[in-house]
């Protein structure tokens, strides 16, 4: 820890407050005694600017596009890693050796059934209900089923539930698809990877064999890694947030699926396929283009620039290289792929853009890697979701072993009425 300190100014009085810093990243100023010292709080919209808790799990450096999970770059994880592996290396600190992976990989295709009354619960939902609708229901009545993993204090209760979690989100939201479309749901084959079990849930039937594509199952795989957990965002702070008062943590996992389905956040790849659709032609591009530098103009290039990344998200990068691998592997001749080939060429080339540095992100490409697949756009978040879960059991866990942590409650600037007194309803 670094002995420097910051100091703050008052009504003619000085404050001190240490600075702390990690491994790496920028330094902290630590203001917990702020209020009991100076009667003051921070004011920050959106907290942009507050380091809410320590972790050990994610480091993103922004300004020069870097993604670390547990310290290893996000490329090499997605070039030579499984799912699997990077689970356990979000959940654990470390990469798993052998046997510990072996043992790992058991333990989750051991938990991939969903109890049978659950089935029946999809069964009140319509059938065009947006399956994060049903993720946030299903996922929250896990609690109900498994009441030998709820209580928190347990540290073994803990790894079950997220071993639960990690297991049965492909199989829950398999389900869903299956529910729109009216088909049987399809069991888990164990025997098959973690991503080939769940595209064979989704896209297999009863009736016929389902192969597995490798190249699709290795773009599921990429996707699934690049989704995995992304540092303090705003479903994973909701996980962190709703976890700090002793939810279960299916509530609180369910609580950040509620929060994924924002179009500002998990929403924002089936924004950017939209978009695509919208512009529906190449020759229409220009005008869309133009319209993205009107300020005046209320249309946004959805899939461009990042909230954290003021470079090229690394996640895109590999993104892109996938895109490419399903299209050729897929040969499909589709208007709006064109589109956004076109799109990502002008974007990537054009002053405009690379000066504001509103590079294509990792929405923009998984969308059309989605849509190839044949994935319809309402199913983009909730597999994002999928992917995000055990970010988000590795994020809850620690938090919950942090003797330090409280319940999270933020303040505010107060800018209402002040005190009045009652008036009766006859008199006003």
């Amino acid at each position: 820890m670094t002995e420097q300190t910051a100091t703050l100014g008052v009504d003619g009085s000085n404050f001190t407050y240490p600075v702390l810093d990690g491994t790496v990243g920028p330094e902290v100023v630590d203001i917990r005694k702020l209020y009991g010292q100076t009667g003051m709080f921070t004011y920050d919209p959106g907290f942009t600017s507050t380091a809410s808790c320590e972790s050990a799990i994610t480091y993103i450096d922004g300004e020069k596009g870097i993604l670390l999970h547990r310290g290893y770059p996000i490329e090499q994880l997605a070039e030579k890693s499984t799912f699997m592996e990077v689970s356990y290396l979000l959940l654990h600190g470390e990469l798993p050796t052998k046997s510990e992976l072996d043992e790992f990989v058991y333990t989750i295709s051991r938990h991939t059934m969903v109890h049978e009354q659950l089935a029946t619960f999809y069964r009140g939902f319509r059938r065009d209900a947006h399956p994060m609708a049903i993720l946030c229901g299903v996922v929250g009545a896990l609690s109900s089923f498994y009441h030998d993993s709820t209580d928190i204090t347990d540290p073994a209760q803990r790894m079950i539930a997220s071993h639960r979690l990690i297991a049965k989100m492909p199989t829950l939201v398999a389900m869903a698809f299956k529910y729109s479309l009216g088909q049987p749901f399809m069991f888990p084959q164990n025997s098959l990877s973690y991503t080939g079990n769940f595209l064979r849930m989704t896209f297999g039937v009863p009736a016929e064999p389902y192969e597995v594509n490798p190249i699709i199952e290795n773009a599921m795989r990429r996707i699934f890694i690049l989704h995995a957990d992304h540092e303090q965002n705003a479903s994973t702070s909701t996980v962190r947030l709703a976890g700090s008062s002793g939810a279960n943590p299916f509530a609180c996992i369910a609580a950040g699926i509620a929060c994924l389905w924002g179009p500002a956040h998990g929403g924002a790849n089936e924004a950017a396929l939209n978009m695509l659709r919208e512009i529906g032609d190449v020759k229409r591009i220009p005008e869309y283009i133009a319209r993205a530098k009107d300020k005046n103009d209320p249309f946004r290039l959805m899939g461009f620039g990042h909230r954290v990344y003021k470079n090229f998200d690394p996640r895109a990068k590999v993104m892109k290289a996938t895109a490419d691998e399903v299209l050729k592997e897929l040969n499909i001749s589709d208007p709006v792929l064109d589109v956004a080939k076109e799109l990502e060429h002008i974007a990537l080339n054009d002053e405009y853009f690379i000066e504001k540095k509103l590079y294509p992100n990792v929405d923009f490409y998984s969308g059309v890697i989605l849509n190839a697949i044949g994935f319809p756009t309402d199913m983009f978040t909730a597999l994002f979701a999928l992917a995000r879960t055990v970010g988000w059991v590795a994020q809850w866990n620690e938090m919950i072993a942090d003797p330090e942590q409280k319940i999270g409650r933020p303040r505010q600037l107060y800018v209402g009425a002040t005190q009045r007194d009652y008036i009766p309803v006859g008199d006003r």
